[in-house]
Formats: structure tokens, sequence, C-alpha cells
């Protein structure tokens, strides 16, 4: 059975995008689908899986997102981005700017002339039962402790600060952070070495894929958590394995409420015609 496909990548982190239509003459579920999809040996190998939902109401479009190992996931920045400009370039919706219904709720890219795009993340949330998280803001993994930020981007993020060789730290903790008892829902975790008062690196351990190149979510849950540290101002440039991106947090000293915004690329690898 042959299906079209199409492969985009935000910074290294890379997605397959596929119709509805190619997807339901597969007879998979779309669990099962991502996982032999997203395989990097046997399949054609990504971090997610994106499906465009166009029966949406309340929003322009919507999509199904899948992480490699079948799960879903509330939102992703990167695949955002590349999935606003696969449904702008192939007309499924007719604006730069338009809204986009996700498990973390309604998410609006827009498509800017240099090519790159912009995402209104919406706003962070760090209430813990929200996270969720249930847990001390130290966390101890491996006879090591560190002190954490919790973070919500509409999917649980950890973010710890380190010194040096963050994706040292990603690799060595991330898989066990990841599943700790403090976050119910498992977490992503981001280590991150604060450069200056607007410029930061930082690695990931992601849920449900393992190291990354890149996590948009991730980079604005860093951000927050430097603002929130006072490390660093509210406009960042976040170096990630696979590229920079840009992130804004709007709002006022002391205000948590406001919108955050990433900025980066979303280009094409591939379009195929994929034997499944």
């Amino acid at each position: 059975m042959n299906i079209n496909v199409t492969k985009m990548q935000g910074c290294g982190n890379d997605f397959v995008i596929l119709s509805l239509e190619e997807f339901l003459k597969t007879g998979l579920t779309m669990s099962e689908l991502a996982i032999k999809i997203c395989d990097r040996n046997f399949g054609i190998g990504a971090d997610g899986m994106i499906i465009p939902k166009c029966d949406t109401t309340s929003t322009d479009i919507g999509w199904y997102f899948y992480n490699s190992d079948g799960t879903t996931a509330q939102m992703c920045g990167n695949g955002m981005r590349c999935f606003a400009k696969y449904v702008y370039n192939n007309k499924l919706v007719d604006k730069k700017l338009f809204s986009v219904e996700t498990l973390a709720g309604i998410i609006k890219p827009e498509i800017l002339d240099n090519e790159l795009v912009k995402v209104n993340m919406g706003t962070p949330i760090l209430e813990h039962a929200k996270i969720p998280f249930c847990g001390e803001e130290t966390i101890t993994v491996e006879d090591k402790s560190f002190k954490i930020t919790p973070v919500s981007m509409g999917n649980p993020h950890c973010v710890i600060f380190v010194k040096d060789t963050p994706l040292e730290y990603a690799k060595t903790y991330g898989p066990t952070i990841e599943k700790h008892p403090f976050f119910p829902e498992k977490t992503n975790t981001e280590f991150v070495k604060v450069l200056s008062r607007n410029e930061i690196e930082m690695r990931v351990y992601e849920r449900g894929c393992g190291i990354t190149l890149a996590c948009g979510t991730g980079a604005c849950a860093s951000v927050v958590a430097c603002v929130l540290n006072n490390l660093t101002e509210r406009k960042v440039k976040v170096n990630l394995q696979g590229g920079p991106v840009f992130v804004e947090w709007q709002g006022k000293e002391g205000n948590a409420a406001g919108d955050i915004f990433l900025i980066g690329p979303a280009q094409y690898v591939f379009t195929a015609n994929y034997s499944l």
C-alpha cells in the first residue's frame, strides 16, 4: 500500500504530515501508524506524526498530533510551525494568521514574509495542579539533586539550570525525570545554560520521544523559567541543538499572565509516495 506523505523539520525536530484521507487508507489506528511511520530504522523516521483536522467549527483548522511512541501530545511548537506552513501552502487555510484547535487549546500561528513562522503559544501555566505537578521544587534522581521550575505550555515541562554540558545532563537524567512521580502525566525535561540576559542554550529530553534536536514548547518553558528566576529578560534567543529560535514573553515585571510567542523556521525535507 502506498500513501502520500510530507516530511518537514523545524530546527531538526522532524515530522511526517499526511492527510486524513491518506491515513484512512492504512486501516491502522493513528497511534499504530505513528509508531510505524516514525521508526528511524523501518519507517520514514520522525519525532512525530501530524494529520490536519479540517472539520473544526470554532477554529480555522485543527490537528491530530502523535509522538513517535504512539502517544498523543497536547502541543508542539516546532510541529506547529511545520503544520502552519503545510496547511497554508496546501490551501487548507487561506490566510497567514489563523487559529488551530489542539489538545492544549486554541493556538494561533502566523506565516511571516521572511519564511519564518511565528506562533502565539498562549499563556504559560504555573499552577501546579494544572501542569500537572505534585511535588517539591527540588528533585533527586540517581543520587543527584536539582532545583527545578515546573511549567506547562499545554504540556508539562521540568526546567533545570546547569553551568555546563546541557546535552550530557539531558542524556543522563532525562529518561528518569520523564517518568518521575512528581509528574503524573510524565514530563519534558529541559537543561538550560544561561549565556546572557538575552540568550540561553537548551537541550531537551522530550516526553514520548527522548533526545530531540529541538522543542518549541520547551524553548518557551525555558524562557518562562529564566524570567521567573530573574536570569534573563523576556526576549531571548534560545540555542537548540538543531538551531536557534526566538521567544518573547509579553507582559510586565512580575506579571505571569502574558502570552508567549515562538519564532523560528519550518522547512520541507521531502514529499513522497511511501510504501507502507
